[in-house]
């Protein structure tokens, strides 16, 4: 693996401004990836902090959620470290069926997180991760797959059943063009292996808008994770899939991980 900076002269400034942008190559993906990073000005010397890892959509790049949210008033008033990589327009995040160099799982947790646990001021114990449309699939995705790397979770307007994608949204080649009827698409689907994670009592929340056509799915994802007795809140409220309601259901989120932070250094430790 190769670690590019894009200009020293860029990575100065950006340092300045408490923020970095990394380009790793692998041999996982097609071409590198950028990964653009909102550290808090205000940080103690030493000090390891709360992660949030933000997964953009379909079309989109690393970017976009800080076009969304303001990454760096995030990262400064909740005292995270705000990670957004790019998913290379079309990924979702997962290890593609047909193509041999699409294989995004393998390097989010081979390369990319644990050259970010080594170079930033993260606390390993509190990192989360979400996104958006196909990131919202992604940051389930990779949940449920190691669980354990992750203290909670989140997805807002999700496209959680890949089923939603036949024929759209680059899905279709990622899986090698499977007929309609074909069970690879809940193969590789968030909601048809949500439950991987009964039995490991680990939170996540997701939400998605009633005016969103990924709305029937979440519902159904909702009825599933309730039928587990899994640990899931789910909010549905009104919206459409657009960067409106990612802008107010991100609040509801980071939230949502403050509250899990709280939790986690509050229940009792078992040795």
């Amino acid at each position: 693996m190769k670690i590019f900076f894009t200009t020293a002269i860029f990575f100065i400034c950006a340092s300045a401004f408490a923020q970095k942008q990394f380009v790793l190559a692998s041999k996982n993906l097609p071409q590198p990836d950028t990964i653009w990073v909102f550290t808090p000005k205000k940080i103690s010397k030493n000090a390891k902090v709360p992660t949030v890892i933000l997964l953009h959509g379909f079309g989109g790049n690393y970017k976009q959620w800080n076009s969304v949210m303001d990454a760096q008033k995030y990262a400064d008033d909740y005292g995270y470290v705000l990670i957004c990589p790019d998913g290379l327009v079309k990924s979702w995040y997962m290890n593609s069926l047909a193509k041999a160099d699409w294989q995004y799982e393998n390097f989010f947790f081979d390369e990319l997180l644990p050259k970010m646990k080594s170079t930033l001021p993260i606390d390993t114990n509190k990192i989360f991760i979400t996104g958006l449309s196909m990131g919202g699939h992604g940051a389930l995705w990779l949940f449920l797959k190691h669980p354990n790397q992750f203290l909670s979770a989140g997805s807002t307007s999700g496209g959680i059943n890949l089923r939603d994608a036949i024929g759209k949204f680059g899905v279709p080649e990622l899986l090698g063009n499977p007929d309609k009827d074909s069970e690879i698409w809940s193969k590789y689907s968030v909601v048809s292996n949500i439950d991987k994670l009964a039995g490991t009592g680990k939170a996540f929340i997701f939400d998605c808008g009633s005016g969103d056509f990924f709305y029937q799915s979440n519902n159904a994802l909702k009825q599933k994770c309730d039928s587990l007795k899994l640990n899931a809140t789910y909010i549905s409220q009104p919206g459409t899939h657009n960067a409106a309601y990612w802008k107010k259901s991100i609040k509801q989120q980071f939230d949502f991980f403050d509250k899990q932070i709280i939790l986690n250094e509050t229940q009792p430790k078992i040795n």
